[in-house]
């Protein structure tokens, strides 16, 4: 596996390489992105092994088992491309173009702003629209607050998930924990719901991905908060927050980059939200600030997520040169 330095340098660049390219549509209508193919597996192994006539006992240790070879085979596909580009010329090429393609700077910052020009351009239809693409909400039941506070939930989540995390599990085992990681949480997403489905066999994904998000939610809480002043926010309102109410939160993590983003925004998000056929009764969190967020504060979000991003890429650089 990599060296640290030589993990940072490598994360540098591809995290320029993501923030300049993001996902190219043209290349992936050809090709099938790799965390598709993780979706594949999945999908197959819920088909075989998750059905309803096993005792959720049963199911829940063929779940675990399940992530437990997932795991090790992502990890596995990690050592081979790492061992690929040792022997090739300038293969350090390639393995900044596989961490660029599970990094998801640019994807993130793009479909955030498509809800706001959605909002801006059609209207509520549009804004509702967009967002249908990134949430898992029932759009028919958000008002424009609803689909713009959904919208800057989404980029405060998954700047965690999508971006620091990958980040720091690529410094940590690099190209092995890169995509050990993205298999964990592609599986969280699909089958980590307390449904009756997937309660049961979804339950180790569930968890371990809370386990291997702890530290990236944390961290991505510190890089908003500390970029609050971008979008006219207080970089001590936003750590006050998360201080107050990160713990608030159903989810161990997502409740770290979310309170950072309403302290700095001066903005309640969370609170309750309405999916498909059930109502998650949550309470806000920054409960004082506004909560008839508009498509402005959409912008505002996307300013505190690219400084983010830089402040990441800043420290990543930072580490290279110094270890």
């Amino acid at each position: 596996m990599l060296f640290f330095a030589d993990a940072a340098f490598l994360l540098l660049f591809a995290l320029l390489v993501d923030a300049a390219f993001g996902d190219p549509d043209f290349l992936w209508r050809r090709l099938p992105h790799p965390v598709t193919l993780f979706g594949k597996i999945i999908e197959i192994a819920d088909q075989d092994f998750n059905t309803p006539d096993l005792p959720a006992g049963t199911r829940k240790l063929y779940g675990a088992i399940f992530l437990a070879a997932l795991v090790f085979g992502a990890f596995l596909l990690g050592l081979l491309i790492e061992a690929i580009a040792r022997v090739l010329p300038f293969g350090e090429i390639l393995t900044v173009l596989v961490a660029a393609v599970f990094l998801a700077q640019r994807s993130l910052y793009d479909h955030v702003a498509r809800v706001r020009d959605g909002l801006l351009r059609e209207g509520l239809a549009g804004g509702r629209k967009a967002v249908a693409m990134i949430v898992g909400r029932d759009p028919a039941r958000l008002d424009e607050a609803g689909v713009s506070r959904a919208a800057i939930e989404s980029c405060a989540e998954n700047f965690s998930d999508g971006v620091v995390a990958p980040a720091f599990w690529f410094l940590v085992f690099g190209l092995p924990g890169l995509l050990a990681y993205k298999a964990v949480n592609t599986a969280d997403s699909m089958i980590g719901h307390r449904t009756e489905r997937h309660e049961a066999f979804g339950w180790a994904s569930a968890r371990f991905d809370d386990l291997v998000n702890l530290p990236a939610s944390r961290l991505a809480g510190a890089f908003l908060a500390i970029a609050a002043p971008l979008a006219g926010g207080s970089v001590a309102t936003a750590f006050r927050t998360i201080g107050a109410d990160a713990g608030r939160h159903r989810s161990p993590n997502a409740g770290w980059p979310e309170a950072a983003m309403a302290g700095g925004l001066g903005l309640a998000l969370a609170g309750p939200r309405a999916y498909p056929g059930y109502v998650v009764e949550d309470p806000f969190l920054n409960e004082a600030g506004r909560r008839d967020a508009n498509a402005g504060d959409i912008t505002r979000s996307l300013r505190l997520l690219g400084g983010a991003c830089t402040l990441q890429a800043v420290l990543v650089a930072i580490f290279a040169l110094l270890f």
